[in-house]
């Protein structure tokens, strides 16, 4: 048959019948890398590259779902990803793939300016932030970010006749807003908590600075996870969270963990 002889219509099999009677509650497309923007606290946009997780539900009835959708979805927000138009993109998911329900998580870099706190020296730190949202049978959205900090060890500290040891923790959170809650304000409220905050630039009167504030603030990772809460929870911007922090130790062959999850009255 030659390559004219091929019928104009081709078969749509994700729409043929499924005879197994199993909905599937979340199908689509992981790891989708794609560049986008993101608003920022001083009204400007900042360019990244998002990676992307976008799914919706299928009926038991159907096959399969038409997985480049997703992707043509993708691409008719301008890269533009943010609160306000993320339920623009989940809506178009469940019109166009025909869903009761639609997910959209998405991960980034988000890099801000950092000044050393003694000689003032400019670096970029990145912060491993995100947004993930859902619209369907249930609606929200949630703020994700894994920011590091210093912690020093109390009891390292209070034993020691010199000294202590300390580790870097990194602070993971889900935090659902109830309000407009910017990527800055939720980095600064969890580097608030930590020994003390990291930097991309430091000169020796910078770690002179920062190494005497972690002997002062020293934090088990029991106690991070505590402060960050109390944090979130005198947030009225903020409806409920997650935090996971979990310290890299230093002096052993295992990190330490603590996590909290709270719905806010």
């Amino acid at each position: 048959m030659a390559l004219s002889d091929h019928p104009t219509t081709l078969v749509d099999i994700q729409s043929s019948a499924d005879q197994r009677n199993i909905p599937i509650d979340k199908v689509g497309v992981r790891k989708v890398k794609y560049p986008m923007h993101v608003r920022v606290k001083d009204d400007g946009l900042q360019h990244t590259v998002g990676e992307f997780s976008l799914t919706v539900d299928l009926p038991h009835e159907f096959k399969g779902t038409h997985m480049s959708r997703f992707l043509e979805v993708l691409g008719e927000h301008n890269h533009d990803i943010s609160p306000e138009t993320i339920g623009t993109i989940l809506s178009r998911l469940r019109e166009r793939l025909n869903a009761e329900t639609a997910h959209v998580e998405v991960r980034f870099t988000y890099f801000r300016e950092k000044a050393a706190p003694v000689t003032g020296k400019v670096g970029m730190m990145g912060y491993d932030c995100g947004f993930s949202a859902w619209a369907g049978s249930r609606d929200c959205f949630e703020i994700l970010a894994t920011v590091p900090v210093t912690t020093l060890c109390p009891c390292s500290k209070e034993i020691s006749s010199f000294g202590a040891h300390n580790q870097r923790g990194y602070v993971s959170v889900r935090v659902k807003p109830n309000g407009l809650l910017w990527l800055e304000e939720v980095i600064d409220m969890i580097e608030a908590a930590g020994s003390a905050p990291l930097y991309p630039v430091l000169k020796r009167p910078d770690e002179k600075f920062v190494t005497e504030q972690a002997y002062q603030n020293p934090r088990f990772v029991e106690d991070m996870v505590r402060e960050v809460a109390l944090a979130f929870d005198g947030e009225p911007r903020i409806q409920s969270y997650e935090i996971e922090v979990e310290n890299h130790e230093s002096i052993h062959d295992h990190n330490a963990y603590a996590y909290v999850k709270r719905e806010k009255a």
